[in-house]
């Protein structure tokens, strides 16, 4: 996203001095997530839906199940693929258009976390090996940005995932044949995202917009059901020292215990 560089530079000097005697500009602790909501069954037509609320960042994630054709090198897999737009009207510095950079980082990183944690079995969406296949799409939409649209994000479309329903299919004469039976998404695991800014020598938990305004680097760690981490992703060009990675590490595990324990409540 754009950022205005006076009230940044103004705001990140502050911020630094906070920061280093343990505050934040919202009197949250280091580690501290903002308030997490969610809401499922928000888009009654679609297959699964879930609406995310993390602090005023708000995300909104549907599911659309369809069949289609395998990738050649995963013939007798399902596919997933998640898509992300961040709306106009979302935030100022917004703007209408094709994706933006943001956006398809955005998608890619979420998209990275649920994939590499094994969340849904693609091999139970197999119907013709080679020919077809159950295609799960998950579209969200962003559509208040108060930062840390990763964790967000992914959190819309785990919970989404979650509570999605689909037809059963029977293969008749190496064809698939749709019935009337709904039957859930093969969900087998609920991973977790935890995004970390540095703003000088601190690391903070769930930047919010004028936090990441003022970041040097930003990184985010996927864990999966047994604290295992399954993704991470570094964004801006600044680094990270080794020490300050496995403190992250360790409360992505902590904290994803608690938010694992949310979206699971939630999607009951």
């Amino acid at each position: 996203m754009k950022k205005n560089y006076v009230m940044e530079t103004i705001r990140k000097a502050q911020m630094v001095q906070m920061l280093a005697v343990g505050k934040r500009m919202d009197d949250r602790g280091l580690d501290q997530h903002r308030e997490l909501k969610i809401e499922t069954g928000v888009i009654p037509k679609a297959n699964g839906s879930a609406r995310v609320f993390l602090g005023n960042t708000q995300v909104i994630a549907g599911v659309k199940i369809a069949t289609g054709i395998p990738f050649p090198d995963t013939p007798d897999k399902g596919i997933l693929m998640v898509n992300a737009e961040i709306l106009p009207l979302s935030s100022p510095y917004a703007e209408p258009g094709p994706p933006s950079e943001d956006a398809i980082e955005l998608a890619r990183v979420v998209d990275r976390g649920i994939r590499e944690s094994k969340m849904v079995d693609l091999g139970k969406l197999n119907l013709v090996s080679g020919k077809t296949v159950i295609a799960v799409f998950v579209d969200c939409n962003i559509m208040n940005v108060d930062g840390n649209l990763f964790d967000a994000t992914s959190y819309a479309v785990v919970a989404a995932l979650r509570t999605a329903t689909m037809k059963k299919y029977v293969v008749k004469d190496d064809k698939a044949v749709a019935t009337d039976q709904m039957v859930p998404v093969p969900v087998e695991k609920t991973p977790v995202s935890v995004t970390f800014a540095r703003i000088g020598d601190r690391v903070v938990v769930d930047p919010n917009t004028e936090e990441e305004a003022s970041m040097d680097m930003r990184i985010t760690i996927t864990t999966e059901d047994g604290g295992n981490v399954c993704a991470s992703q570094k964004g801006e060009a600044d680094s990270i020292t080794p020490a300050q990675v496995l403190q992250a590490v360790d409360t992505s595990i902590r904290l994803g215990k608690e938010i694992r324990a949310k979206i699971t409540e939630a999607t009951k």
